[in-house]
């Protein structure tokens, strides 16, 4: 299990708080637990609702609506899709007691 996949398993809602526009059809995502990422969503751009944000000059024009990215036609991605998605460029550091809770390595009192 990676980092990021511990993180959004230990909360209940992943949520966005902050989003911008990177470039292209890419944002980067700041989400609840800490974690930012990278998010392309070139290949996600289908279906009627979505056709609206292929012009780039519309997709710039999102809001934070409902703990997540949405965009003036209704448009929106579930927050748990995009965290999928996206690709982490930063992660913040888990606790001394998170890796002891997941060391594999049993306890031995004779050492």
């Amino acid at each position: 299990m990676t980092k990021s996949n511990h993180l959004i398993s230990s909360i209940m809602f992943i949520e966005i708080k902050k989003a911008e526009y990177l470039d292209e059809y890419r944002l980067r995502l700041w989400f609840n637990n800490g974690v930012v990422k990278d998010v392309d969503l070139s290949d996600s751009l289908k279906g009627n609702v979505f056709v609206p944000l292929q012009d780039k000059e519309f997709f710039k024009r999102f809001t934070i609506r409902f703990n997540t990215i949405e965009w003036e036609n209704g448009a929106d991605f579930a927050p748990e899709y995009l965290y999928e998605k996206g690709v982490a460029v930063y992660e913040p550091h888990e606790t001394a007691s998170n890796f002891a809770a997941e060391d594999p390595t049993p306890y031995n009192s004779e050492q």
